[in-house]
């Protein structure tokens, strides 16, 4: 460790002056003193823009003319999960389906792992009989079967719906053994997706308010109420697109098109994935 020449005797003072360490030194602490100025100027706190209560939106682009005036009179009561990252979205749908519907009908519960030690309320509404998952697959039932042959409010069913991307809903339903408790269901209706602004897998793929208002008007027996739930979103939609957004048509409308100018993956899976959506006209991949 002797020969190792620390940063100012590795020019000698004969050649440059005594001055050398002290020059360097005085720098720093200019630099220092400039940086401590800089942090000593006040912070100026941008003001939140005021939010309506109702709709969840900015008071400026209001959403509630497109509300029902008063909550929509349901039965079905509804459990939308909400990956964490949702939250911070702008354009979400869920306070929109919340602002429809009566208080205690749309509980929103945010995270990603569930048990019920943490989520007792939770945990007792999917070992509850009468409790549906909204989740494609296999094992899923259409919905409109299920209800086919039931008496109209003999059965007041609870809805679970992940709210997230397609692979945060797939991680969550398959990582949290609670959601494998209820009776699985997905939709049969062939539905072109009204939230334009935002990209989704296939054409067939709905955004969570689509999903409700959709489940909601058949369990209910009652079409109204897809037509009333759509018409914020609708409106959102029209907004955005007014103002500078752009209209993000579905990864499978891109591939089959020729329109998609993002790189092809190199993993198998998901090549295999990107190839059943131009393939398979029923998938809604989770």
């Amino acid at each position: 460790m002797d020969n190792v020449p620390s940063l100012c005797s590795s020019v000698s003072p004969e050649e440059n002056g005594p001055e050398t360490c002290d020059s360097s030194s005085s720098t720093e602490d200019g630099l220092v003193d400039a940086f401590g100025d800089l942090a000593a100027l006040p912070v100026e706190v941008g003001e939140r823009r005021p939010t309506c209560l109702r709709c969840r939106r900015p008071q400026k682009v209001c959403l509630c003319p497109f509300l029902p005036p008063q909550p929509l009179e349901v039965s079905t009561c509804l459990y939308i999960v909400q990956h964490p990252a949702e939250e911070s979205r702008v354009l979400r749908t869920v306070p929109l389906l919340a602002a429809c519907l009566p208080q205690g009908k749309c509980n929103v519960i945010v995270g990603r792992r569930f048990n019920e030690e943490k989520h007792p309320e939770l945990a007792a509404v999917c070992q509850d009989s009468r409790t549906l998952i909204l989740y494609p697959g296999p094992k899923s039932q259409n919905l409109e079967e299920l209800v086919q042959y039931q008496d109209i409010g003999t059965v007041k069913h609870n809805v679970i719906i992940i709210d997230g991307t397609w692979s945060q809903a797939k991680n969550m339903f398959l990582k949290n053994s609670l959601f494998h408790l209820p009776k699985q269901v997905q939709l049969n209706r062939t539905l072109s997706s009204q939230y334009v602004i935002r990209t989704q897998p296939s054409n067939i793929c709905l955004s969570t308010l689509e999903c409700a208002a959709v489940a909601l008007s058949i369990l209910e027996r009652n079409d109204d109420i897809q037509e009333v739930l759509l018409r914020p979103l609708k409106a959102l939609c029209s907004f955005q697109l007014q103002h500078g957004a752009q209209i993000h048509h579905s990864k499978e409308h891109l591939l089959k098109n020729g329109m998609y100018d993002k790189p092809m993956p190199k993993n198998k899976r998901k090549i295999k994935r990107m190839e059943k959506l131009v393939t398979d006209h029923n998938i809604c991949p989770r």
